[in-house]
């Protein structure tokens, strides 16, 4: 389906409008579009998983929340460098995990009939020695990770954060670069856990916790 552009691509023109646009930036109000909780635009012509699914493939990441269609641009290059240095940690700590596995968007991961979300990386579980061939084979991630920007910080704390509880998203981490820390959901949470220190993160009952410097973390991006 479609993806993200390049990271670093962050001067784009706006389709069917000849306007220039920032990465990260909201996208512009169009002709037939709706603005809904500050979300990037919105088209109330895509209402379905079927009609998103076969949009033409623009460089636009777009994502179906309980039937609301939105649509983010490019990503910037420090918000692919944050996303390096988690997926590193990720990748470390499940190395010897046969039965988990870290993946980026463009992705296509239906949550439920009208919800179909791209994370900016997650963790699914599969069968030990049969790894998943395509996106309909991953189900509900048991980690989801976005990091916020200008024009996705509304919807990732609010729309996209009620379909990953609801889907049942074991954890599900809000990435506050401006800040410095982690916003941690869980399903049945009605508050974050803030965390700015150390991220302590269980892939496994029995496997030794993954601990995430996260000041070390931004340092090694923002400074």
């Amino acid at each position: 389906m479609r993806g993200s552009a390049p990271p670093g691509t962050n001067l784009m023109m706006l389709a069917g409008t000849g306007l220039p646009m920032l990465g990260d930036a909201e996208l512009p109000l169009v002709p037939g579009a709706i603005q809904i909780m500050g979300m990037p635009a919105v088209s109330p012509e895509i209402t379905t998983i079927a009609t998103l699914l076969a949009l033409p493939d623009d460089g636009l990441r777009h994502e179906l929340l309980d039937g609301v269609h939105v649509v983010t641009p490019s990503p910037t290059l420090l918000h692919q460098a944050i996303l390096r240095e988690i997926e590193h940690c990720l990748v470390t700590a499940l190395a010897g995990a046969d039965g988990l596995q870290v993946f980026w968007s463009p992705a296509d991961i239906v949550l439920g009939p009208r919800t179909l979300v791209q994370p900016d990386l997650f963790v699914v579980r599969h069968q030990p020695g049969r790894p998943p061939r395509t996106w309909e084979d991953v189900g509900v991630p048991v980690l989801a990770i976005e990091v916020l920007s200008p024009g996705t910080a509304t919807r990732d704390r609010g729309a996209k954060r009620r379909a990953y509880q609801h889907a049942g998203v074991a954890e599900y981490w809000i990435v506050d670069m401006d800040a410095r820390l982690v916003e941690r959901w869980r399903p049945d949470d009605d508050r974050p856990e803030v965390i700015s220190e150390t991220l302590r993160w269980h892939p496994e009952p029995t496997a030794p916790p993954l601990d995430i410097d996260l000041q070390a973390l931004f340092a090694r991006v923002l400074d």
